[in-house]
């Protein structure tokens, strides 16, 4: 019990942070008939006019984390935007209160397998790659998590053949039931390197994806593979070199590569939409993960000869006197950047776009890729100097203030043949809602030269 204006208070739960997960986590717990409360940092959460519209009056707290209601509450539902190092939510652990996210309470009422994704780049692309695999093989297949629907709105439905989640470390930190009939960590590279103590923090929780006793599918191509192995537990391996038997990987067959499993060709390299040896890596994940649900080899190539990508994923937006247009905002972090970078630099010579929040990432890695694949890049956002200091002075560069000055800078200098990349290796925060904001700010300003030709 606790009180707030000498009113003494008690909540059967409390829901932190009123975004698109918030508000599904309290419709969820409402719904059960719990008292439930949910209190924000911000004035006017994102989602405050919908949380008005479907309860009316409900217990709020907002303009900050409000320590009273959180110490007044049985059980703490913490929205993935919200550090567990935030300091009420350290004093409500000590105080023995219950800290846990909305994948927790799915996993505890869940009445399907999961497939869990997770990595620090390609996540959302293998999510949508097995989800077209499951349902072409006839499987009735619900995705959510970090992609799309919050996954307890997922149990409004009635319970599919399986579940299909795309989970972030934050979401991964406050989830404890989680036993996946498969899961994965696609890759891990330094990111929100502004959240985490370390390194090693931010690996612990992706590799909590690997909870209980399911299917371990796992990049033998990363540095971290050999800390995950459980010799208890079945494990499905792939990589960009020649697979061992039961296992995916790339062989070649005459002048010819193919995605494999052992020696069993699955398809060619050249069949694929998608470019770049990230998304060839990628597309390995997917068949692997999709193998443990039976899913037919012939459902996994027909899938893959038809899948072009996702939206501010390496996306061609168009072609414009023989020059390539690829948006790829949702490279926000080093290795993202790096494997765009390298995945398009046979199809022609690279002016890049880049620049935003680095979320205090170390940007050195970037140094080697650009001198060696790219000719020029236009650099904007609060992180543009400390690229610039990254980049070094062999290759040319230009500060920019927004993307349509980028993009006409780079139509300027571009020849016949090059390609412009938008792949910011850093966070979009600083001057756009999102990832998606700040790609279609490139769409838009690529359109705009369309229309001039």
């Amino acid at each position: 019990m606790s009180t707030v204006n000498n009113i003494e208070l008690h909540y059967d739960a409390i829901v932190v942070g009123l975004g698109k997960t918030g508000l599904s986590c309290f419709r969820y717990l409402f719904n059960q008939g719990l008292n439930v409360a949910i209190t924000d940092s911000r004035e006017t959460p994102p989602e405050l006019s919908k949380l008005k519209e479907e309860f009316g009056s409900v217990p709020t707290y907002f303009g900050q984390i409000n320590e009273e209601a959180l110490l007044a509450s049985d059980q703490i539902i913490l929205s993935p935007g919200v550090s567990l190092d935030n300091k009420s939510i350290k004093l409500s652990i000590e105080h023995n209160i219950p800290v846990f996210g909305d994948i927790e309470l799915f996993c505890q009422k869940a009445q399907a397998p999961i497939i869990a994704v997770s990595g620090s780049n390609g996540k959302s692309t293998v999510t949508t790659m097995i989800a077209e695999m499951t349902r072409a093989a006839g499987l009735k297949t619900h995705v959510g998590g970090n992609i799309g629907v919050p996954v307890l709105d997922l149990l409004e439905d009635t319970a599919p053949d399986l579940y299909v989640l795309e989970l972030s470390s934050f979401q991964l930190e406050t989830t404890f039931s989680l036993n996946a009939h498969a899961s994965v960590v696609l890759n891990i590279s330094p990111d929100h390197m502004d959240r985490y103590s370390s390194f090693h923090d931010y690996v612990d929780a992706k590799k909590r994806i690997y909870l209980g006793q399911g299917m371990m599918v796992v990049n033998k191509d990363e540095k971290y593979f050999h800390s995950v192995i459980n010799t208890n537990r079945e494990i499905i391996y792939f990589t960009l070199g020649v697979p061992e038997e039961g296992n995916y990987g790339l062989t070649n067959y005459g002048n010819e590569v193919w995605l494999s499993h052992g020696s069993e060709k699955i398809i060619n390299r050249n069949q694929l939409k998608i470019k770049g040896e990230h998304n060839i890596s990628n597309a390995l994940a997917a068949m692997a993960l999709a193998e443990t649900v039976n899913v037919p080899r012939s459902a996994m190539s027909d899938v893959l000869k038809e899948f072009t990508g996702l939206e501010h994923r390496c996306q061609l937006v168009g072609k414009i006197n023989n020059i390539s247009w690829y948006n790829d905002s949702k490279a926000t972090n080093v290795e993202a950047c790096i494997a765009s970078i390298k995945g398009l630099s046979t199809l022609g010579n690279i002016i890049l776009i880049a620049g935003g929040d680095s979320k205090e990432a170390d940007l050195s890695d970037l140094h080697s890729a650009i001198k060696k694949y790219v000719k020029k890049v236009f650099l904007l956002g609060v992180d543009a100097n400390k690229l610039a200091d990254v980049i070094g002075s062999n290759v040319e560069k230009e500060f920019v203030k927004n993307m349509d000055d980028a993009v006409k800078g780079a139509s300027k200098i571009a020849d016949s043949g090059d390609l412009v990349l938008l792949a910011p290796a850093c966070s979009s925060l600083d001057m756009y809602v999102n990832y998606q904001q700040r790609g279609d700010a490139f769409i838009s300003a690529v359109n705009a030269l369309s229309n001039n030709v």
